[in-house]
């Protein structure tokens, strides 16, 4: 309904001499769009040369002639063998009498692996060799004829998702990889929910899919950008690290709603969460506030979340940035678990504990704690060893583990300094239990809530380690995280001002004035959405007005504004309020298959040091072919050759 009236709506602004003509059109475009969305039972065996896939048959396909496409899985005793495709598998039985022996010579001699056709009639298996476990377990497939279509060399590791393969293996010879139980399923999924996403967005809510351009140019700030050389001498083009200036563009020329899959690119180091190239889905809209766009994506991702999942539950909880902080010490929290971080500075205001007195004694001093339930019957003397050593070398943070029975404070020569009245207090504000540890540190607000916000974790780890469930895997937790500061002072000088999310967030519209006499006191209109403890969407409202992005960028953060030109004219000529989000698909999928890392959701990824071992890319060029884009290279000397493999070490790939 909603997308045959905003397709008669369209229709009914367009010239009526236009109308007239296109008419056929639009009433076309409307039934096809209306009957993509109803759901169809996929022909998985259309166009191709078999009758069905080896995880289909069943009882009700006794008697059938059948064809058949797949790798042999494993054979046995020369008498059966296993046909696998990607939709499951199916027992073969290998024909023993002589009037076949042609067929059973190709299917008993063919290795492991290779790809064959078998035809034949679906038969049931014999009383009592049923495999329950197996979809395709009441039958098998009494074989006629069969061709081997190719044939398998040795294999550098077996097709089994229980066989240990380290990943630097597993990306060399990915195409492999690929075939396992788990890739196809994780690749399957993503698949499925992108097209859901596609669904809900286009058919149900008018979006429009545009692609934009992978060759733009420099942005000022963010993320390192990948060079492009072109062939007039000094100029390069840049990969975008996201369509953020497009999409901005799209909503000043019309559009309404965009999105797109879209291909993002970043010049940084992988890790686990993050590869050199990945995937958003990238949505923006006109005339919308920040309720409006947490509300398209909560309703997105329960329209689009797997079956065979918890179903999502909406609207999802908000925190601020500030709580966040001072509660989970991080800007991402698992809120699967407790062990929130607790400010206890008043328990020590007159304390003969060293650095509590002294962290007091300063401005931002602050004292903090967390209990870890039933720590004590978990955890092992070393572990509070590595607790403590953790916080040092990491944080430069002195930690002291507490114990309610005072001869379990191992090593900790100032617990006897905790007087029995702070003991009590911290036993009632805490709500402490018999087994229970507390860690305390203190210092500067922000750096004791991150310090304890990391142990947090650490933590709960260990308790893992040792058998506590403490995050249900089966449980998907969504979080708003919103009203981030917009401007973070920089590291390397804390007197400038760096955009906290990118420069055309936004400011809060209650601290726009604050812009002028305490920047970085403001608020942005920025969100953050969170699951289980990972951010996987990020987005804003964008400034519309050309003035106020000019003063940003010029004044506050110090930029080029030439490099902006183009964006900052076309502010100015009528541009809607407007604001949008990018989920990361990859992270997205990681979490959703409970994958080790977002590596096992792509198809083709790059290795923690950004290599594809398959192709081993970035390979090198002749200088002949960098001549046309007047390149050349300049090979370090030994000596910095050296330095640079002392800065960025190499990491093993796996």
């Amino acid at each position: 309904m909603c997308l045959t009236f905003w397709l008669s709506q369209l229709y009914r602004g367009l010239p009526r001499s236009i109308g007239r003509t296109t008419q056929p059109v639009w009433d076309s475009l409307s039934r096809n769009l209306v009957l993509s969305s109803q759901r169809r039972i996929p022909e998985f065996s259309s166009f191709v040369a078999r009758t069905n896939t080896c995880g289909e048959l069943r009882s009700s396909h006794l008697g059938q002639e059948v064809t058949l496409c797949g790798w042999i899985q494993y054979r046995r005793q020369n008498i059966f063998l296993v046909l696998r495709d990607f939709h499951g598998l199916v027992q073969v039985v290998i024909p023993q009498d002589e009037s076949a022996a042609s067929v059973k010579k190709i299917l008993c001699e063919a290795p492991v692996e290779s790809v064959v056709q078998v035809s034949g009639t679906v038969i049931s298996r014999p009383p009592g060799q049923e495999n329950p476990k197996m979809p395709t377990g009441q039958i098998e497939i009494k074989v006629k004829t069969a061709e081997l279509l190719n044939s398998c060399k040795k294999l550098p590791f077996e097709i089994k998702d229980f066989v240990k393969k380290t990943e630097a293996l597993r990306l060399q010879y990915r195409y492999l990889d690929l075939r396992s139980f788990q890739m196809q399923y994780n690749l399957r999924l993503r698949s499925q929910m992108v097209m859901k996403m596609r669904e809900y967005l286009c058919n149900l809510h008018g979006f429009v899919d545009v692609e934009t351009p992978t060759l733009f140019k420099r942005t000022p700030g963010g993320a390192k950008e990948f060079l492009v050389p072109s062939r007039e001498p000094g100029k390069f083009y840049s990969l975008p690290q996201s369509p953020q200036q497009f999409k901005q563009l799209l909503m000043i020329g019309g559009l309404d709603r965009y999105f797109q899959v879209a291909r993002c690119y970043r010049d940084e180091g992988s890790r686990p969460d993050r590869q050199p190239e990945f995937t958003q889905i990238d949505i923006e809209m006109s005339f919308v506030n920040q309720t409006g766009i947490q509300n398209l994506i909560e309703g997105l991702l329960q329209y689009s979340w797997p079956n065979d999942k918890e179903p999502v539950v909406v609207p999802f909880p908000s925190m601020s940035f500030a709580e966040a902080l001072a509660t989970y010490g991080t800007d991402k929290p698992d809120i699967r678990f407790g062990m929130k971080i607790i400010d206890i500075s008043d328990v020590f205001r007159n304390t003969e504990i060293g650095f509590l007195r002294d962290a007091l004694s300063e401005p931002q001093g602050t004292v903090k704690a967390i209990r870890i339930p039933e720590g004590a019957r978990y955890l092992k003397r070393k572990d509070i060893e590595s607790i403590e050593n953790f916080a040092a070398n990491h944080f430069n943070q002195e930690v002291l583990p507490i114990f309610l029975k005072a001869n379990r404070n191992w090593n900790s020569s100032v617990a006897k300094f905790i007087m029995e009245e702070q003991r009590l207090e911290l036993i009632r504000l805490m709500e402490i239990q018999e087994e229970d540890v507390v860690l305390l540190t203190a210092g500067e607000h922000k750096k004791a809530c991150s310090s304890l916000g990391k142990l947090r974790l650490e933590c709960a780890d260990l308790l893992e380690i040792r058998g506590v469930v403490l995050r249900d895997p089966a449980l998907f937790s969504f979080l708003w995280v919103v009203d981030f500061p917009l401007f973070f002072p920089k590291e390397e000088n804390p007197a400038e001002l760096e955009s906290a999310h990118h420069p055309f967030t936004a400011p809060h519209p209650s601290d726009i004035h604050l812009l002028y006499t305490e920047p970085e006191k403001v608020r942005s209109q920025h969100y953050d959405l969170v699951l289980n403890g990972s951010e996987i969407g990020g987005g804003s409202i964008r400034i519309h007005d050309a003035e106020l992005q000019r003063y940003i960028l010029a004044t506050l953060l110090k930029e080029d504004v030439k490099l902006l030109s183009h964006l900052l004219q076309a502010l100015d000529y009528g541009a809607p309020p407007h604001g949008g989000i990018a989920l990361g698909l990859d992270r997205l999928m990681c979490l959703v298959t409970r994958a080790a890392s977002i590596r096992d959701v792509i198809a083709f990824p790059k290795s923690f040091r950004g290599h594809d071992l398959m192709s081993n890319a970035p390979d090198s060029v002749p200088p002949e072919e960098l001549k046309p884009y007047h390149i050349q290279v300049s090979w370090p000397t030994d000596s910095e050759a050296e330095k640079s493999s002392l800065n960025h070490p190499h990491h093993p790939e796996s």
